[in-house]
């Protein structure tokens, strides 16, 4: 049973709040509603409160309220603080760290996990100011659910619609060891487990990068095994098209340094799995313009990037199980062997990527620690997802 903070926003989708509480009391949850003065035009306090069997919280100037819960404590009482559904205005707001209200008060307050899931007119979501709100959050560590695509209130069509209660209700993290396949605790159950996905995209000019084939489905496919395993994932991801996993903490970044201070905001971690392929080198001066080709070929002056896999090896917070992936094309067990040693990881997960492998469904691993070479047997992503979350959990248990 987990505590769930629900903060109501005023859209035409703020109905299906009271179907969400009704699902999530199903499940055993408890859940404290927020309606903001929007929302209540779209439902009632008694409604919510009849679902939820708890107080419903509207004002940040209500004495009543503040006496028996201030705000500061009911921002930290939950487990999970759920947006539901999220508007422009309120997504503008978090993003710019506005507390006027009692909803905008608590998110600011809070030191809980934050999701929202968003829904308004899909010009509204298309807006750049919206993307660029939603790029903030989701830098900030806030989860950003992915709004449904489909027909509007206002008649229009396309992305912008509240996914179903169900749906929201399984990608919260609280949602992981419920789901677990091991049962309901499942054997990471209270494990932080921080994985790192994708490529990373290294700007040249305002249309350029520097990139690589990576598509991020293995990395997703072991956060994917790591929450249905029980534990709290965090997962950084580069630039990539993928649906972030059910029970999964997703931080979105572009660059190697976005990366690496993403990662180590998320630290302590019990196990930290990187499995991005992080560029080696960055454009240093990274042009502001786009470079015409009329003026010949540009003069690119490189920089390295930060070593993550080294960084934490060296990191004070270092995790107890670092596990790092080397994408190699030629001599890939000697490679791997060479660069455990050389960035102090536990295990390194050797990766023939001279096939298809890179954007292809299967793989093949071998498994290099300080004892020696596991040689795993080829198929699907998701399999090998499951076999190292299973030899992880047995090491760390």
């Amino acid at each position: 049973m987990a505590r769930l903070l629900l903060i109501i926003g005023g859209g035409i989708a703020a109905y299906k709040a009271a179907e969400l509480i009704r699902h999530a009391r199903k499940m055993g949850h408890d859940v404290t509603p927020v309606l903001t003065e929007g929302g209540a035009h779209f439902v009632t306090p008694m409604s919510l409160a009849a679902l939820a069997e708890s107080p419903v919280y509207t004002s940040l100037w209500d004495l009543k309220d503040e006496a028996e819960m201030g705000h500061i404590q009911l921002s930290r009482a939950a487990d999970h603080v759920l947006v539901c559904p999220a508007t422009a205005d309120m997504i503008a707001k978090m993003a710019a760290g506005i507390a006027d209200n009692l909803a905008t008060t608590l998110l600011l307050a809070t030191d809980k996990p934050v999701t929202i899931a968003p829904a308004m007119n899909v010009k509204m979501w298309q807006h750049p100011a919206t993307q660029r709100n939603v790029a903030q959050l989701r830098a900030d560590g806030i989860t950003v659910l992915d709004p449904d695509e489909g027909a509007m209130a206002c008649g229009e069509y396309g992305p912008g619609r509240l996914p179903d209660p169900e749906a929201i209700l399984a990608a919260l993290p609280l949602q992981a060891p419920s789901a677990s396949p091991f049962g309901k605790a499942g054997p990471l159950a209270g494990k932080h487990i921080l994985v790192t996905a994708g490529p990373t995209h290294e700007p040249i000019d305002p249309v350029r990068v520097i990139a690589n084939r990576s598509s991020g489905k293995q990395g997703f496919a072991i956060a994917r095994a790591a929450a249905a395993a029980g534990a709290r994932v965090t997962l950084v991801a580069g630039p990539v098209c993928l649906p972030t996993p059910p029970g999964v903490a997703r931080i979105d970044v572009e660059t190697a340094v976005q990366m690496r201070d993403a990662v180590m905001t998320a630290l302590p971690a019990d196990a930290a799995i990187m499995v991005a392929a992080v560029a080696d080198w960055r454009v240093e001066g990274a042009a502001t313009q786009k470079l015409k080709k009329g003026k010949g070929a540009p003069e690119l002056k490189f920089a390295p990037n930060p070593d993550i896999l080294a960084d934490l090896g060296e990191h004070p917070n270092r995790p107890a199980l670092l596990v790092g992936f080397a994408a190699e094309t030629n001599d890939v067990i000697d490679n791997a062997t060479a660069k455990r040693e050389r960035k102090k990881a536990d295990w390194i997960l050797a990766n023939d990527v001279s096939g298809d492998v890179m954007g292809g469904e299967n793989n093949r691993l071998h498994l290099v620690t300080a004892t020696g070479v596991e040689h795993w047997d080829e198929g699907s992503k998701d399999a090998a997802a499951r076999h190292l979350i299973d030899r992880i959990s047995q090491e760390l248990s």
